[in-house]
């Protein structure tokens, strides 16, 4: 499975920059960082209304190089110009193409948060992602066993970010929610054979508490997709390969959001 292919590529990342950078060396340095309030990921997609978290990737495991041409920066201005709440940025180099370069450099141009978006499978990347600028990291409940979950969502507190945690069905939402998830992702992709369903999102926000957050993922095209969420409880959609794909990324945005054009 893809997820397994991108985890063991992750590891092997994370131990040869542990070579460059110790453990605690980074941990001392994360926490040495003061805590911004004004990014804070949870405030930004908690407003009234559904919230965009608009995302940057040049590529997927799926569908290959999706955006030949990859001006990261200008994309990450536009997004904020026209309302995003957050954006997601990826980082995972070998099936996405994403560089920690991407998210440094655009964590320091936008007001609002970033969410670092990348396969988690060690506490150094949460650190990592502290001095890169994120305001929130993923953490995907498939890769990582509850205790896992529960230590890297306590790290990841300690150092004032969010957590957004992925689930994919029913169980894992459980685990999302015992784990003390306060923001919880339903990826609408079947990573096994990578169907897209929107309705997985709208079947499992029912096992969610409301005081929870809710974010969808993947899949979402249209106005009536953002309508149909909205109108089930969905608090935050997370859109990549849609805005990737759109020469006119404001545009796109605005008509998902229902906006007169």
């Amino acid at each position: 499975m893809i997820l397994d292919k991108l985890a063991k590529s992750t590891r092997k990342r994370v131990e040869e920059k542990k070579k460059i950078k110790s453990y605690k060396e980074i941990e001392r340095e994360a926490l040495s960082l003061s805590i911004n309030q004004d990014k804070s990921f949870y405030e930004a997609i908690r407003k009234d209304g559904i919230s965009f978290i608009c995302e940057i990737k040049q590529a997927s495991p799926s569908k290959g190089i999706i955006a030949e041409n990859f001006p990261y920066m200008d994309i990450a201005i536009e997004y904020e110009a026209v309302g995003a709440s957050a954006i997601s940025v990826l980082t995972e180099p070998e099936y996405f193409k994403g560089k920690d370069e991407y998210l440094l450099q655009i964590s320091e141009k936008v007001k609002i948060p970033t969410l670092r978006k990348d396969f988690t499978v060690d506490p150094y990347q949460i650190y990592e992602a502290k001095l890169l600028g994120a305001s929130a990291i993923l953490l995907i409940c498939s890769l990582l066993t509850l205790e896992e979950l529960k230590s890297y969502n306590k790290i990841t507190k300690e150092l004032g970010l969010s957590a957004l945690i992925e689930a994919h069905d029913e169980e894992e939402v459980k685990k999302a929610i015992e784990c003390g998830g306060d923001i919880i992702g339903v990826n609408n992709r079947n990573l096994k054979d990578f169907t897209v369903d929107l309705t997985n999102s709208i079947r499992l926000r029912e096992l969610v508490p409301k005081d929870i957050l809710f974010v969808s993922e993947s899949g979402i095209q249209t106005p009536e997709d953002i309508q149909r969420l909205q109108a089930n409880n969905v608090d935050a959609v997370l859109i990549g390969e849609t805005f990737m794909r759109s020469e006119n990324k404001k545009e796109m945005i605005r008509k998902l959001r229902g906006d007169e054009i």
